[in-house]
C-alpha cells in the first residue's frame, strides 16, 4: 500500500505505483471510450481520399511545428500545429483521430523526445498519451459547428497528460527564475502557458468571418 498511496504529515498523496494505475485508467477510459463511439459513428470508413488527407494534414502540421515560438518558461507556441491534427477527427471520427494523432506522436517523439528519456511512462505522458490526445475531436464527428469546443477539449486533454508527467519527473528542473511561491503549479503553468495560448490564437483566427467560411469549405470538400 506504501507504494500506491504515500502519507506523510497527515496529507496523502500517490506512490510510484499510484501514478501508473492512474496513467493506465486513463488511458483505459480514452480507448473505451474511442471503441463505443466509433460503434456509435457511421460512415468512418477510411477511403483512399480519406487516407491522403490525413497524410497530408500530418505532413502539415509536423512541418508546422518547426515554426515556434519560445515562451519564457519552457515550451512553444507553434504556427497552429494542433489545428491540423485535430480536424482529421473532426472530419472523419474517432478511429482516423486516434490513428493520426498517434502517428503524430511518435513523429514529435523522434523530433525532439527519443535523444533524451527518464522512463517509459514519462515518454508515454510527454509525447504518445499527450500528442493522441489530441484525436479525440473525432467524438464530436459530425455534431454539427462544434470544432471549436472539440478543439479545447483535445488540447486541454494533451496538456493534462503533459502535466501529469511535469509532476512525476520534471519538478526538479524547475527554472531558477520561477516564481518560488507557484513551485506546486509548476507543471500546470509550464504546459498550459503555451497550448492554451496555442489554442486561443486559433480560436480568434477561425473567428475571422472569412476564416470561418474556409474552414466550412474545407470540411464540405473532405465530407
Amino acid at each position: 500500500m506504501s507504494d500506491f498511496i504515500l502519507s506523510e504529515d497527515g496529507y496523502y498523496s500517490l506512490g510510484s505505483i499510484g501514478y501508473y494505475v492512474l496513467i493506465a485508467v486513463l488511458l483505459l477510459a480514452l480507448v473505451l471510450s474511442a471503441i463505443v463511439a466509433n460503434r456509435r459513428q457511421k460512415n468512418t470508413r477510411l477511403s483512399t481520399k480519406r487516407l491522403a488527407f490525413c497524410g497530408v494534414a500530418l505532413a502539415l502540421g509536423f512541418v508546422l511545428s518547426y515554426i515556434k515560438f519560445e515562451m519564457p518558461y519552457g515550451g512553444s507556441v507553434t504556427a497552429f500545429s494542433m489545428f491540423c491534427i485535430c480536424i482529421v477527427g473532426y472530419f472523419y471520427g474517432i478511429k482516423a483521430g486516434l490513428l493520426s494523432a498517434f502517428a503524430y506522436s511518435i513523429l514529435q517523439f523522434f523530433q525532439s523526445g527519443s535523444s533524451y528519456m527518464l522512463s517509459p511512462l514519462q515518454v508515454c505522458c510527454d509525447y504518445f498519451f499527450a500528442f493522441t490526445a489530441l484525436g479525440i475531436t473525432g467524438f464530436f464527428y459530425k455534431k454539427g459547428n462544434k470544432f471549436i469546443p472539440a478543439y479545447l477539449l483535445a488540447i486541454t486533454m494533451r496538456g493534462l497528460f503533459h502535466t501529469i508527467g511535469g509532476y512525476l519527473y520534471w519538478m526538479d528542473y524547475m527554472p531558477d527564475n520561477f516564481p518560488k511561491s507557484l513551485t506546486v503549479l509548476y507543471p500546470f503553468i509550464y504546459n498550459y502557458s503555451y497550448i492554451l495560448l496555442e489554442g486561443l490564437i486559433t480560436v480568434v483566427l477561425l473567428k475571422i468571418p472569412a476564416v470561418g467560411k474556409m474552414f466550412k469549405k474545407l470540411e464540405e470538400m473532405t465530407a
